[in-house]
């Protein structure tokens, strides 16, 4: 089964026994910004990838395996 970036992200959020404020404070991007990527409401820009992944301790590749997500050169609510 393939997982998506949102899904990939909340399931290392989870590991770590974070909530999704404790991940935005960590990666200064805002709370009302997690919720939509988790769901797989919104695309994350570049930018986001790379900030989640280095507060989770995870590669952006791992993230984007196998997801069929377009990945937004910028924009979005940081």
């Amino acid at each position: 089964m393939t997982r998506s970036i949102g899904k990939r992200i909340a399931k290392k959020r989870e590991e770590k026994g974070w909530s999704r404020y404790k991940l935005a404070k960590e990666s200064g991007v805002s709370t009302s910004y997690i919720r939509p990527i988790e769901e797989d409401r919104h695309s994350p820009s570049l930018d986001v990838l790379i900030k989640i992944s280095t507060v989770l301790d995870v590669s952006i590749d791992y993230l984007v395996e196998e997801s069929k997500v377009t990945i937004t050169e910028s924009g979005g609510n940081l």
